[in-house]
């Protein structure tokens, strides 16, 4: 009984503070938007010293109210975006960036898109290439539990935007009868891993993809609008044979089903993750998306697959296999 009484207390604590993120919610979005809006994150990555940017220097440099953008800053900071540290003399602080606020730097910089901005900056390239391998080390294994079964008589496996190789390097450990080839744009072959059983392939999956026996592509989907998706899919179908050729989509599939809020926990926190995904592409790209199932249907079925099929592995993202024949 006490217990009862304790767990409703606790709930009740947690309603009472919930509540507050459900009325206030939007401040988080709204503040960062306008970090965004403001290029708050290039301002402090472009400024000429190695100093933490000062609150004067910030709002020169963005052309904002020091105190609005003070206020703004201070809740930024809180929220982890961003650092306010001492200036190098101590007689002031400054602002520096952090990995999360690199990672907000809108998708048009200087004329050019994400992927151009990384080729000519190797700090971002380095940046994406770390965070990649990162969730390769965290889901490829799961991934390969999920794979049971495929790789039977496949011989050779493309990993396409592959990064530095960590995917291929993972499943060529778990499947050591495979040849794999990690395949991504020059400048990020030129710093990928030398691996056993995989050979760095450079090039650009908008043109060709290297032939094999099956293909894998790894959140590299999600960063593109329906057109170019298409595009890259019609080119990983291509680069397979036609009997057994099949290309191994790892990707989220944002649920369409949940009429309610009330779902089981752990799948509820995963939806939610998704969806915070689908906010982050918004920001992170021009075009990109995470989609539902039947937008992942429209984009396989106009790029001429015969069929697909969808496994879950108790995580963010899931496994679709889509079948050339």
């Amino acid at each position: 009984m006490e217990e009862s009484k304790r767990n409703l207390l606790d709930e009740e604590a947690k309603a009472s503070l919930d509540i507050w993120r459900y009325v206030f919610g939007f401040a988080d979005i709204a503040a960062a938007k306008c970090a965004i809006d403001l290029k708050i994150p290039e301002a402090i990555e472009n400024h000429p010293s190695s100093q933490p940017v000062t609150l004067s220097e910030l709002s020169s440099a963005v052309s904002a109210s020091p105190s609005h953008l003070r206020r703004i800053m201070r809740f930024l900071v809180h929220q982890g975006l961003f650092k306010e540290v001492p200036t190098k003399d101590g007689l002031a602080t400054g602002y520096t960036n952090t990995p999360l606020s690199r990672r907000m730097m809108i998708t048009k910089l200087h004329g050019k898109d994400l992927w151009a901005f990384a080729q000519d900056n190797l700090c971002h390239s380095q940046l994406i290439n770390e965070a990649m391998a990162c969730d390769a080390r965290r889901v490829v294994p799961r991934v390969a539990g999920a794979c049971q079964g495929l790789f039977d008589g496949v011989a050779t496996v493309v990993d396409v935007g592959g990064g530095t190789g960590e995917t291929m390097g993972i499943l060529v450990k778990e499947f050591p009868w495979i040849k794999g080839f990690n395949f991504d744009l020059p400048h990020v072959i030129e710093v990928a891993q030398v691996l056993d059983g995989v050979e760095n392939v450079e090039g650009d999956m908008f043109d060709s993809i290297p032939a094999s026996d099956a293909v894998i592509i790894k959140w590299v989907l999600h960063d593109w609008g329906d057109k170019d998706c298409i595009k890259i899919l019609k080119n990983c179908k291509e680069a397979v044979l036609p009997n057994i050729g099949k290309v191994l989509i790892v990707e989220c599939v944002i649920g369409e089903k949940k009429n309610t809020m009330i779902a089981e926990e752990r799948d509820d926190k995963l939806e939610h993750v998704r969806l915070q995904l689908d906010m982050v592409m918004m920001v992170h790209t021009s075009t990109g998306k995470e989609r539902t199932l039947k937008e992942w249907d429209f984009v396989l079925t106009e790029a001429g697959f015969a069929r697909y099929e969808v496994r879950d592995f108790d995580d963010v993202q899931s496994l679709i296999i889509a079948y050339r024949s």
